[in-house]
């Protein structure tokens, strides 16, 4: 369980999250995913990598592990200690969601199942995504008492479209993603390795200095400074904690007898 690295073909490294039951990271997670994409970029043996979830999980991320936060806001009786899981899945999840962007080769996520939250900052920031028939994508963050990734949901559809998935928490699916341009290939989950694979194959072919050149000048023309964004971003999440809405929502969540975020 955790975050490993493998390079099963020269030039290729493979990242996979397991997290089970649904990959919620932890916010020791979150950094781990961080160090491990940002290691395999610097490895000059490595040209591309490949991030996905382990093969028996139920999706490639549900974003961050909710009951992480319950568990230490009840423990801490609503006194200021209650905000450190908050503060630490915070940063956790800018410095993953930057490291996959900044990795000095390009990262290619691999989906299967359910991409949610969290799991948007990764392959909105990502530089290919290929996916599983069964993928389906969205940020349920107002269901959930939280705010965020809006930044990088909007990488992968248009604005308008974007702006009515984040107030309605509904998803889209790997096929309608496909037809937006922001999905390379969409296969049977079977195949999914194999198709993120002959994707990461391609493009580890490529003379490793001047990959990393293109990684580098593709994320200097990029129109939005996805950073600063999602920055501004968390700074609304936080109010909604510091207000008390979070909690309630987050509460009601809970209840529900829903899996974490």
């Amino acid at each position: 369980m955790g975050v490993s690295t493998s390079s099963p073909e020269k030039g290729i490294a493979v990242v996979t999250v397991d997290f089970p039951p649904v990959n919620a990271l932890p916010v020791r997670g979150w950094y781990d995913l961080a160090d491990a994409v940002t290691a395999a970029g610097r490895d000059p043996g490595i040209n591309c990598v490949v991030l996905t979830a382990a093969e028996h999980s139920r999706g490639f991320s549900a974003g961050v592990d909710i009951k992480e936060m319950q568990r230490e806001t009840a423990a801490a009786s609503g006194g200021p200690g209650g905000h450190t899981a908050l503060i630490g899945a915070n940063r956790g999840c800018y410095e993953a969601f930057s490291a996959v962007y900044r990795c000095e080769v390009p990262v290619i996520a691999a989906v299967a199942g359910f991409c949610l939250g969290g799991g948007i900052g990764l392959v909105g920031n990502a530089d290919a995504i290929v996916a599983g028939d069964d993928a389906t994508f969205g940020l349920p963050e107002l269901d959930r008492g939280a705010l965020g990734a809006a930044t990088h949901l909007s990488r992968l559809v248009p604005q308008h479209l974007m702006r009515a998935l984040f107030y309605t928490s509904r998803t889209v699916t790997a096929a309608e993603l496909h037809a937006h341009g922001s999905v390379w290939k969409v296969v049977p989950r079977a195949g999914l390795h194999r198709a993120a694979m002959e994707l990461a194959r391609e493009i580890a072919r490529k003379d490793g200095c001047l990959i990393r050149l293109a990684k580098a000048a593709l994320n200097g023309i990029d129109p939005v400074d996805v950073h600063r964004s999602y920055r501004f971003e968390q700074g609304f999440t936080f109010e909604a904690n510091l207000s008390g809405v979070a909690d309630r929502v987050r509460d009601t969540f809970g209840q529900a007898g829903q899996e974490s975020d």
